[in-house]
């Protein structure tokens, strides 16, 4: 036979011993291939909890995205060239708005309470409340998947008032751009506020909630302050004092720390009060020495607590909110609201109390997204 012809019986070779770190180079090319085409795997989403069962914020269009451009157009050139706009560039995501930070804080502790407990519908469900016409909905949806945010409910009201809206979808508090709104919706009882961006960006926790609150006319009631404004501070010490074991009534913004307060005992009852992915501050005008006793004591009488209590003693918000850099915070003063935009945090103005002023203006023309 010629060397070569396919018919010559050849020796049997001997099995070839591995190179070396052959296999160890194999296990992680594997391991690359198999994450590559996991991820080309349709995620599968959450399930939406029951309203009645979750914690619920309603979010309008414009506090969790930008949309100024937008209500330029509204403005100068009319609803039919709005909506237009609003089409033809559907595709394209708006920019995150102030209230985007604190979706997303709000979804990372929802990913922590699944995880502890996968059965329980006892976590944040976001809606995104708006009066847009059903057609500028487009963009909203594309914006919220190009951004990767579990929302689902929507309220698109072509032009009506949301508000009426709010009790049926079980709203725990509603955030807006929009303070007529905001007005309408604490005038039904509603915890709400009207959210400002900060004048600057602030780097704020990604695994952490934080939500910062006044306490006069926002987790408590008024009284206090109406015996300042009608008598001064020497009397409202007085007071204070006198009633320092009287719990104080109840706030527009109680229900919602209350069920902030919950969700943390869920954490707690897995041994994680210290590594909680929620924290709560209290931050007040308020002596500590003269009446921060009744602050805390009205807390307590209610079971609630705050992860922490600043006593500014009428000295400004704003340094101190820069250090605890929440998502969100919560005052019935625009003054402090503005002195905490200033540094950097994401204010949220409720408009509750005698500390409001009537205003003297008709509203200016909203925009479909205005709220």
């Amino acid at each position: 036979m010629e060397l070569g012809d396919p018919r010559e019986p050849r020796e049997p070779r001997e099995p070839r011993e591995p190179r070396p770190g052959a296999e160890t180079a194999a296990a992680p090319r594997w391991e690359e291939t198999k994450t590559f085409y996991d991820n080309l795997a349709p995620k599968k989403k959450p399930k939406s909890p029951k309203p009645q069962n979750a914690v619920t914020i309603a979010v309008s269009s414009r506090a969790l995205f930008r949309m100024d451009e937008e209500q330029r157009i509204y403005t100068e050139q009319g609803v039919e060239e709005y909506v237009r706009y609003q089409l033809e560039h559907e595709n394209e995501p708006f920019s995150p708005g102030p209230a985007f930070p604190f979706v997303k804080a709000l979804e990372a502790v929802n990913r922590r309470l699944r995880e502890l407990y996968p059965d329980s519908e006892d976590i944040f469900d976001i809606v995104l409340v708006t009066n847009n016409h059903a057609q500028v909905g487009v963009r909203l949806i594309n914006s919220i998947n190009h951004y990767d945010l579990f929302i689902e409910r929507f309220c698109m009201t072509g032009g009506n008032s949301p508000i009426c809206y709010l009790k049926a979808y079980h709203t725990n508090l509603y955030l807006s751009a929009d303070a007529e709104k905001v007005r309408e919706a604490i005038d039904e009882g509603i915890a709400a506020a009207t959210i400002f961006s900060p004048s600057r960006d602030v780097a704020v926790s990604q695994s952490q909630l934080r939500v910062a609150f006044d306490g006069d006319a926002v987790l408590f009631s008024d009284e206090s302050e109406r015996i300042v404004k009608a008598h001064g501070l020497d009397r409202f010490f007085e007071h204070e004092k006198a009633h320092e074991n009287k719990p104080l009534a109840q706030g527009p913004l109680k229900g919602f720390l209350e069920a902030l307060g919950r969700l943390q005992k869920k954490f707690y009852s897995k041994g994680l009060r210290l590594e909680c992915p929620i924290r709560t501050y209290l931050v007040t005008a308020r002596s500590a020495a003269s009446s921060g006793a009744r602050a805390l004591k009205t807390l307590r009488s209610w079971g609630l607590e705050t992860d922490e209590a600043l006593f500014l003693a009428g000295a400004p918000k704003g340094p101190l909110l820069e250090k605890i850099r929440p998502h969100i915070f919560f005052d019935d003063q625009m003054f402090h609201v503005a002195g905490a935009q200033e540094m950097g945090t994401v204010a949220a103005h409720v408009p509750y109390g005698v500390a409001q002023t009537p205003q003297q203006a008709a509203p200016a023309k909203q925009a479909p997204s205005a709220q």
